[in-house]
């Protein structure tokens, strides 16, 4: 039986999916270990896998950022994310461009360590590696260990083309265009993190293993064997760095998680007997941060949809939302999402990867807000998949926002029924089969 060990950064919104494909791999007949930080433990437990402590990332998200005890510059770093998020589009991503210098290969003489003495005491056949985790991919290369890559964002996060540069979101969605400006300088800063970043992997390298390749590009550097997309096939996704094969996964949803629990289900029927319908609103472990978003993206359906109820999921605003809780709405702090989705009929989003392919899998449409990272791809993708509708968060007025969602309350479904059809055909079980394959 291969032993495989799947590693994950302490990030919720990382460590979830990876937990599924870990467990469906040992389905498929893997021997496999979840190696992630303590606090993860319980989604190994879920899995049905066993568990290894191990570290790979200075910060960490175990489901709300903000509660998430950091050291000082981290969350110096989040708060200084969360402002720009104010500014605008660039803005955020610049600011994200210019704190990855300083976080995306934080301790990799630390990582390589760990990770080889984890080799000698729990030997693995082969590993399955985030693909944000760079200093893990480093180790592997450096240790020249077996690795296939799992991709938690967007595709278009393994740049293949020279003029494609990460952190430079490869298409935009019709709500939200940065000026030429604007573009240009994020494209210089993107360009330089690009340079910088592949001669940090270089350096490195040379110093502990010499006799390794060194690769051209640094964020394009992946598993020459396997990829996993944590993601649909669609027909205009850019193109990918040639070499390994590449499995879409269309989703990475637990079918442990149909049911939301006792509470959750009364919720749902309070809720519904005030409106008839019902729409999640989420912005992920982080903007959830962004209060003023979520008090008037739910303003906005209230007002719009008399026959219309909300869960806001608010993080660590939902103190100081609680007023809005009511006959049509519930707060929490968090919720558990992709039950959730089995019982609502729209969601409003950030174009997390994560709710982006939770919703397909679900069969339920979007408003997509995105504020930065691979969000603004997402979006483009929901737009023009028939997924969804995209609003800028920037310039966000209430009344559009109700009226986005009504539109997609009442719009037919035929396109996000083919979606849906399409990543249950692909899911979870598929893709760690065709990646155990692979690998073997």
């Amino acid at each position: 039986m291969p032993r495989v060990t799947v590693i994950a950064p302490p990030f919720h919104s990382h460590a979830a999916p990876l937990s599924v494909l870990a467990g469906e791999l040992r389905v498929a007949g893997d021997e496999v270990t979840f190696a992630c930080a303590e606090q993860f433990a319980p989604l190994a437990k879920t899995a049905g896998v066993e568990f290894a402590a191990l570290t790979v990332s200075r910060n960490a998200n175990t489901g709300i950022a903000r509660r998430t005890v950091q050291a000082e510059d981290e969350a110096r770093r989040l708060e200084e994310f969360l402002e720009a998020t104010r500014a605008g589009a660039v803005p955020a991503l610049l600011a994200q461009a210019r704190h990855r210098r300083a976080d995306m290969l934080a301790d990799p003489e630390r990582v390589l360590t760990e990770l080889r003495a984890l080799h000698a005491r729990r030997p693995a056949d082969w590993y399955v590696v985030d693909q944000l985790s760079y200093a893990v991919t480093l180790a592997m290369h450096c240790l020249d260990l077996p690795y296939a890559t799992f991709c938690p964002g967007h595709p278009s996060y393994l740049p293949a083309v020279p003029e494609a540069l990460f952190g430079v979101p490869y298409a935009w969605p019709q709500a939200v265009r940065p000026g030429a400006a604007d573009l240009r300088t994020l494209r210089e800063e993107a360009r330089a993190n690009d340079r910088s970043f592949t001669a940090l992997f270089a350096r490195f390298i040379a110093r502990h293993a010499p006799h390794r390749p060194v690769p051209s590009r640094a964020f394009a550097h992946c598993s020459p064997r396997a990829v996993v997309l944590n993601y649909p096939r669609l027909d205009w996704l850019p193109p990918r760095p040639e070499g390994p094969a590449y499995v879409f996964s269309g989703h990475l949803t637990s079918a442990d998680t149909l049911d939301p629990g006792p509470f959750w289900n009364a919720e749902v029927g309070r809720l519904r007997q005030t409106g008839v319908r019902l729409v999640l609103v989420a912005l992920g472990t982080f903007l959830s941060a962004r209060r003023d978003v979520l008090e008037s993206v739910t303003h906005g359906i209230l007002a719009e949809r008399p026959d219309t109820s909300v869960i806001l999921a608010a993080g660590d605003q939902a103190g100081g939302l609680a007023h809005l809780a009511g006959p049509r709405v519930a707060v929490a702090a968090t919720v558990p999402q992709q039950a959730l989705l089995r019982q609502v009929d729209a969601m409003v989003h950030h174009g997390g990867n994560n709710s982006f392919t939770e919703c397909l899998a679900a069969g339920v449409p979007a408003l997509v807000l995105p504020f930065s990272s691979d969000q603004f791809a997402v979006a483009h993708d929901a737009e023009r998949s028939g997924a969804g509708l995209c609003l800028d968060p920037y310039r966000l007025e209430t009344s559009k926002a109700g009226q986005a969602v009504s539109t997609l309350l009442d719009a037919p479904r035929h396109a996000l029924d083919d979606l849906r059809a399409h990543v249950h055909a692909h899911g979870p079980t598929r893709a760690a089969r065709a990646l155990s394959e692979l690998m073997r």
